[in-house]
């Protein structure tokens, strides 16, 4: 067969270092750019045939997102710009790890249990971010898909989320949206602007906001944006990548772990700030007050922001469609009782990984997910979609009802439901600030955050710890779960999870309670016992105080 001729020609060109081993996890491949040549050109390979087999376009996007800049990574993109479905993550871990006389049977083995129809044509889309190494690793891809005779098309420089959106227009024949990056402006801004229109008199002060751009893509692609924004939007851009290093001391994680703003950003007092991070997929606010202190407005406040408004729109559209946050054991307990206990809107707790938060959003006819990094979106079904859409083109309307429906039929089209995606989420969190006219400070204030504190504890082997119930109880090593009852009892408004790190040999340690000082301690004793339990390695953990 001349096709796997090609691919022992081109895996010559692209050799897996003997003995690598690499795990498709939740963020895909992501490890030191220098070992990723083979799993590029192989995920090439990958990305044809999973194009071959769903007769569809599939993305292949290079990225490590928040990682350093000495790292990358890959992730590939399913036909309606979801995740790469369990099956193909196991062999894109099977293919990866192939030493190099084996790359072929492994293909084989691929092609032959998914009886993959060689002769269909296949197409893939790449984009990459903007690490020194993006161009010579997204050319590996480009090399794997040519290999077995796919056909590509290169988008060069993309946030993950654009790429994403692309993928999902192609397949959607356009209805999606237009495939390319100026399509995505296009049909985001213009949603925006008309969502804007619905705010009373915004000054110039109140369309303000400062972005830290993490020096990576979503910098790149907030400036290639601004002119689409006619204005309704005044951006002031920080850490745009032309002098500092891509999420060294800014971006979305370094402000959420630190609690602080990014370096190279000047805060005035109560003046609304976001920070993205390396490709954009995320997204935080933040402000600091009077007194100069660091407010951040997690994913947790976003969603609450978000469903909040949407549920309100859906009363007074006089809509009957049943909404939902999608929250992760990491959400704060203030905001699940807000939305529980004062909002009345249904809460689902699922397993941390947007995978799992996309899939139990999907259930529902509005479902919001956003983890408490600042990754989400909201998703909405086919039907509600079009029950909105028939209230909004209905002329018998009252107004009320109309302006309702015409604000969900506009908030849809601002949203990019493929994945969480920080251009967009700040476009929806932008207009919805501007239609309440609230500040960012008021916003912050719809509940109080308990205080919180996250942990990381080294172990020798991350897999001795095994949880349940959404990750939020231990059930192995024995006696750790136990151990973690019996320390949050000691605090008032506690409580505590761990779970293993889905990338490295590390256990993190998430714990809550009335005061910060608790919180601490409380952090502090779990990954004592965590230590202990689990195998710890170095040194015993350092109480904080």
């Amino acid at each position: 067969m001349s096709e796997f001729q090609e691919v022992s020609k081109q895996s010559g060109v692209h050799p897996k270092p003997a003995g690598l081993v690499l795990q498709y996890g939740t963020a895909g491949f992501r490890t030191n750019a220098k070992l990723l040549d083979h799993i590029m050109f192989r995920m090439g390979l990958l990305a044809t045939l999973r194009s071959k087999t769903t007769k569809a376009t599939i993305g292949v996007m290079v990225t490590a997102s928040h990682n350093p800049e000495e790292d990358n990574g890959v992730k590939l993109v399913d036909p309606m710009g979801e995740m790469v479905s369990p099956t193909w993550e196991v062999y894109a871990t099977q293919l990866a790890n192939a030493e190099q006389e084996d790359l072929l049977a492994a293909l084989k083995d691929i092609i032959e249990k998914e009886a993959v129809n060689m002769s269909q044509e296949a197409k893939v889309f790449v984009g990459k971010d903007t690490r020194g190494s993006s161009a010579r690793l997204s050319q590996a891809v480009l090399d794997g898909v040519s290999a077995l005779g796919g056909h590509s098309k290169d988008y060069g420089l993309v946030t993950t989320p654009q790429l994403h959106y692309m993928v999902c227009c192609q397949n959607t024949q356009g209805k999606y949206g237009e495939a390319t990056v100026e399509g995505y402006y296009k049909k985001l801004c213009q949603a925006f602007i008309k969502l804007s229109k619905n705010a009373s008199n915004c000054t110039d002060d109140q369309k303000h906001l400062s972005v830290d751009g993490a020096n990576g893509i979503g910098a790149l692609k907030v400036r290639e944006m601004e002119s689409h924004l006619k204005k309704e939007l005044h951006i002031s851009l920080f850490n745009d990548g032309s002098e500092g290093k891509l999420n060294h001391q800014c971006g979305a994680d370094f402000v959420k772990v630190q609690q602080k703003p990014p370096t190279g950003m000047e805060i005035n007092p109560g003046e609304r700030c976001c920070s993205f991070d390396g490709d954009a997929d995320r997204i935080v606010y933040y402000y600091s007050d009077s007194e100069g202190t660091f407010h951040l407005l997690d994913g947790d406040k976003v969603a609450t922001l978000i469903s909040t408004f949407l549920k309100e729109l859906l009363t007074s559209a006089g809509l009957d469609l049943k909404i939902a946050v999608v929250q992760t054991a990491y959400a704060n307990g203030s905001s699940t009782n807000y939305l529980e206990n004062t909002m009345k809107v249904i809460v689902r707790c699922t397993k941390t990984g947007v995978k799992h938060l996309h899939h139990a959003a999907q259930e529902f006819d509005i479902g919001v997910y956003f983890e408490a990094n600042g990754h989400g979106t909201v998703l909405f079904s086919k039907a509600a979609e079009e029950k909105i859409q028939q209230l909004a083109e209905n002329s018998s309307l009252i107004d009320e009802k109309k302006r309702a429906a015409l604000l969900l039929q506009n908030t849809i089209n601002v949203i990019n439901q493929t994945v969480g995606d920080a251009i967009s989420d700040m476009l929806l969190i932008e207009a919805i600030l501007a239609i309440k006219g609230m500040t960012i400070h008021q916003w912050d204030a719809i509940y109080t955050d308990l205080p919180n504190r996250q942990l990381k504890v080294k172990v020798s082997d991350r897999k001795v710890i095994d949880t349940t119930d959404a990750e939020r109880r231990a059930v192995s090593p024995a006696g750790l779960q136990e151990a973690i009852d019996t320390l949050v009892k000691k605090y008032r408004k506690a409580r505590s999870f761990v779970r293993p790190s889905g990338t490295e040999d590390v256990v993190r340690v998430y714990a809550e309670a009335e005061t910060q000082d608790s919180a601490d301690d409380l952090a502090h004793e779990v990954s004592l016992a965590v230590y202990r339990l689990a195998g710890g390695v170095g040194g015993e953990p350092k109480p904080l105080h």
